[in-house]
C-alpha cells in the first residue's frame, strides 16, 4: 500500500488527506482511507470500494504455490549469501556469486578454499537447494503450462483469425438451435464465429476448429470481438427472448447493414424483435408444432419437403438460390426461357424473388429477370454441383 496526494477528480465526501492504492485488487480500484471503516466512497471512473478491503485476496496469495516457491527460493538465496558473508568473510558480491554457483550446481571453482565448517554449510546449502529449486521449477512449469495459460494462447490465435474475417456470420448461443444452425452453415461452407458463455462448451468444441468467442453476448465488447462490425449476418439463438432482444438492439446500432435472424419463444416477442431491428424472427416451438400437425394431415408431402435441403447425401434433393449477377454477369436482363438452365444443368426453377422481396412460385418462362433478383432452383446433388460450377455460386 502506498499513498498519493488527493487527486482533483475525487468525488467522495469526508475523507482523510490520502488515497491508498489497493495492490490486491489488480490496480483497478482506489481505496479511500476513512475514519469509519464501514463507509463507502465513490471515486469517479473507478466505482465503489470499501475502505477495509477484503483479505480474501491476501489469503489467495498466501495459498498460492508460486508464492511459497518464490519465498523458499529467496530464503535459500539469502541463507547462502549471509552464510558465506559471515562464515567465510566474503564480500557481498563474492557471497552472492558463491550462492548462485552453489544452488545452481554449475560446478565453478570457489572464490577461496573452504574450511571444514564452510564445507558442511555448503553441503547443506546444496542439498536443500536441490529440493527447493526442483520444487520451484515444477510449480512454475505447471503454471506456465496450465490449462488456463494454454487456453489464453489458443484464444489469441483464434482472435487473430476472427480479426481477419469479413462478411462472416456471428452465431450467439451454442445450444440446440445454435448447433443446428452451425451444422447447416458448415454444409453451405459459410464462415462463422460462435459466441458462447459456457466455458465447458467452448473448450469441448474448440478442438473441432470452430471459431469461438467466450463471453456474454449481451456485452458490446464480446460482439466486437466476434467481428460484428464486419459481419454480414447475426443469428441470435439464445433461449431467453430478453437476451435476444438486447443483442438485436446492440448489433443493429453497431452495424446498420447487418442481417439479423433471431429466435423467439413467446409470440409477444415477435413484434418487439422486429421493431428492435431483426430481419427475421423464428419461433422453433411454433414451427415444430406446425410440422407435427402437417405430418398428420399430409405426411408424404412434408417428408418430401424435408428432403429439400443440403445434406451432402447423393440420394437427397437439394435446393439452391442463384443471384441475378451470377446468372446474367453482363448485367443485361433476360427472360427465364433464354437462360435455358434446365438443359445446361438439369435443375428446375421453382421460385423467383423480385428486387422488392416478393416471391413468385413456379415463374413463367417468359418472366424477365430484373437486377437484384434471385432464382430458386431444385435438383439432385450432381445437378446442383453443375449449377454452382456454371454460375460460380
Amino acid at each position: 500500500m502506498f499513498s498519493v496526494g488527493r487527486p482533483n477528480w475525487y468525488a467522495g465526501e469526508k475523507c482523510s488527506p490520502f488515497l491508498y492504492l489497493c495492490l490486491f485488487c489488480n490496480f483497478r480500484s482506489w481505496l479511500c482511507h476513512l475514519f469509519d471503516p464501514g463507509f463507502l466512497v465513490k471515486v469517479k471512473g473507478f466505482g465503489i470500494h470499501k475502505t477495509n478491503f477484503s483479505f480474501r485476496s491476501m489469503s489467495r496469495i498466501l495459498q498460492s504455490k508460486i508464492f511459497w516457491a518464490l519465498i523458499l527460493l529467496l530464503m535459500v538465496f539469502m541463507t547462502g549469501v549471509f552464510g558465506f558473508r559471515f562464515l567465510s568473510g566474503y564480500s557481498w558480491i563474492d557471497a552472492g556469486y558463491m550462492t548462485v554457483i552453489t544452488i545452481t550446481t554449475v560446478g565453478f571453482k570457489e572464490v577461496q578454499p573452504l574450511s571444514s565448517g564452510e564445507k558442511i554449510f555448503t553441503s547443506f546449502l546444496i542439498l536443500s537447494s536441490i529440493f527447493i529449486v526442483g520444487y520451484a521449477i515444477t510449480v512454475i512449469s505447471e503454471y506456465l503450462l496450465s490449462k488456463n495459460n494454454i487456453g489464453n494462447i489458443k484464444q489469441k490465435r483464434v482472435q487473430k483469425r476472427i480479426d481477419a474475417l469479413e462478411n462472416h456470420i456471428v452465431v450467439c448461443g451454442f445450444g440446440r438451435n445454435g448447433k443446428q444452425a452451425v451444422e447447416k452453415l458448415i454444409d453451405y461452407n459459410q464462415t462463422f464465429v460462435i459466441v458462447e458463455m459456457n466455458e465447458d462448451v467452448v473448450s469441448r468444441f474448440m478442438e473441432e476448429d470452430k471459431l469461438f468467442v467466450q463471453g456474454n453476448a449481451n456485452e458490446d465488447e464480446v460482439l466486437i470481438q466476434a467481428g460484428i462490425e464486419r459481419a454480414s449476418t447475426l443469428i441470435c439463438a439464445l433461449p431467453s427472448d430478453a437476451d435476444n432482444l438486447f443483442i438485436v438492439l446492440s448489433a443493429r446500432q453497431m452495424n446498420k447493414n447487418l442481417r439479423i435472424i433471431s429466435r423467439a419463444t413467446e409470440e409477444t416477442s415477435y413484434n418487439k424483435l422486429k421493431l428492435a431491428g431483426a430481419n427475421n424472427v423464428i419461433m422453433p416451438d411454433k414451427i415444430g408444432g406446425d410440422h407435427m400437425a402437417s405430418l398428420v394431415v399430409v405426411p408424404d408431402l412434408v417428408e418430401f419437403l424435408d428432403n429439400l435441403s443440403v445434406s451432402g447425401e447423393h440420394d437427397s434433393i437439394n435446393v439452391e438460390q442463384v443471384a441475378f449477377e451470377n446468372v446474367c454477369p453482363s448485367g443485361v436482363e433476360q427472360a427465364i426461357s433464354d437462360l435455358d438452365i434446365r438443359k445446361k444443368t438439369g435443375c428446375s426453377i421453382i421460385g423467383y424473388k423480385s428486387p422488392n422481396g416478393e416471391y413468385i412460385v413456379n415463374p413463367e418462362p417468359s418472366m424477365l429477370l430484373e437486377k437484384d433478383s434471385k432464382l430458386i432452383l431444385i435438383g439432385r446433388p450432381n445437378q446442383i454441383d453443375s449449377l454452382k460450377s456454371l454460375y460460380n455460386v
